[in-house]
């Protein structure tokens, strides 16, 4: 699986509202799949830093395509649980989501992400999600 072939899957088979949030696709292996999206007006909520719900998605997001890293192409999957903790304000230029499985089973996959702000390399967010197959 490549970045371009991510991308690819990310673009023709996600919602439109997840693919306004300009999503690239930097980094798929194995152990990590890595995306970014760039921090813009439409994702600010009040006081200037980015929304949950733009985060949450792309965690989400991320750690859909993670497991076409780890398993060397895409499948379908649908999320049965995803957990967000919010530890900072997000603001900067970009956002970067750092995402894995954990473990993958026959029937369910567990996945964690981290997201990152850039240029500061705070961590804001850490998610997890299960997904079933």
């Amino acid at each position: 699986m490549t970045p371009a072939a991510a991308q690819a899957f990310l673009d023709e088979n996600f919602a439109p509202w997840v693919r306004a949030l300009d999503i690239t696709v930097t980094q798929v292996s194995p152990e990590r799949t890595t995306l970014t999206i760039p921090i813009t007006d439409a994702l600010n909520r009040t006081g200037g830093i980015v929304s949950g719900q733009a985060l949450t998605a792309l965690a989400d997001t991320a750690m859909v395509l993670a497991i076409g890293g780890y398993e060397g192409a895409m499948s379908p999957v649908g999320t049965v649980t995803l957990d967000t903790q919010f530890l900072r304000p997000a603001s900067g230029h970009n956002i970067r989501a750092e995402a894995e499985v954990m473990r993958a089973g026959r029937g369910m996959v567990f996945t964690r992400c981290t997201l990152i702000a850039e240029p500061s390399g705070k961590t804001v967010a850490l998610a997890t999600a299960t997904f079933a197959r």
